[in-house]
């Protein structure tokens, strides 16, 4: 049910009144989005999930206890697992939005925040 002219206006003014009386805040939340949140879950995951990898590799080259190796491919499954999950919560309008941010940040570097000082993407690592 949409919102009447009269609400929609005292909306606008609450709106406005917000902006005027703590404009840092009101960018931050601006700037904060469930999806974010997820993207920011699913590098989280992501790096867990590499670790585990390189402690599995690590553990079958040295030869260690079979307890390391057993224990880095759990974290490797709770990491998929957790990327999943995030997945999931990010949705059909997430990923599309994220294909949105994907080209208008400047591809993978622009994503994951590789930038250099005047804030453009840089293009080394």
């Amino acid at each position: 049910m949409p919102l009447s002219e009269d609400e929609q206006r005292i909306l606008q003014e609450i709106e406005q009144q917000f902006y005027a009386s703590d404009p840092d805040l009101a960018g931050e939340i601006g700037n904060h989005s469930l999806y974010a949140h997820c993207l920011r879950q699913m590098k989280l995951a992501g790096a867990l999930f590499a670790a585990g990898v390189v402690v599995l590799v690590v553990a079958l080259a040295t030869a260690t206890t079979f307890l390391v190796a057993f224990a880095a491919f759990v974290v490797m499954l709770g990491a998929a697992l957790w990327f999943e999950r995030s997945l999931r919560k990010l949705g059909r309008a997430g990923m599309e939005r994220l294909g949105d941010s994907f080209r208008t940040t400047g591809g993978v570097r622009g994503l994951l925040g590789f930038r250099d000082r005047r804030g453009e993407v840089s293009d080394d690592l």
